[in-house]
């Protein structure tokens, strides 16, 4: 079976920025489960397993536009001015951290300032960096149907090939 929108993947992953710090490693968190399709991985990671099988394994290098983005390409917020201090400087192409709506720290840069609100994009920390990518498919497999229990999941075996 072959990787494809609706199946459930497995796979032995390495993620890293080009040339820097290790993002994801099966080495330290196990392996990687997703839906194929559904946007639960990069873009340009789905992209590059599309049709692998069970046992494949590939590397390269996602483009910055295919794994996080570019800074350009972010979300847009509009936050009113009244959350800021009154005495404070806020200008365009300011930067600076917040929380996220899950609490995450997240770099917000000044689009534009008015007197009502304060124009800014999320920049994810990743935007505008290639990753690297090294990948083993251990399993592709149709997804449970709804009402499979969950004592009914069995780990897979590592496929022999």
């Amino acid at each position: 079976m072959n990787v494809k929108a609706g199946l459930v993947v497995q796979l032995d992953i390495d993620l890293k920025v080009k040339g820097g710090e290790v993002i994801e490693s099966s080495k330290k968190s196990g392996l990687v489960a997703y839906t194929h399709g559904q946007g639960q991985m990069l873009p340009g990671l789905e992209k590059q397993l599309e049709g692998m099988a069970a046992g494949e394994e590939k590397s390269g290098v996602i483009p910055a536009k295919d794994a996080f983005g570019t800074a350009d390409s972010q979300a847009m917020m509009k936050i009113p001015r009244a959350e800021f201090p009154k005495d404070s400087k806020i200008a365009k192409g300011d930067r600076f951290e917040a929380k996220g709506p899950t609490g995450t720290p997240v770099t917000l840069n000044v689009i534009e300032v008015t007197s009502e609100t304060v124009t800014t994009r999320v920049v994810h920390p990743l935007a505008d960096k290639d990753i690297e990518f090294r990948v083993k498919v251990v399993s592709v497999k149709p997804p449970l149907p709804k009402k499979a229990a969950i004592e009914e999941i069995e780990p897979d075996e590592p496929s022999k090939k």
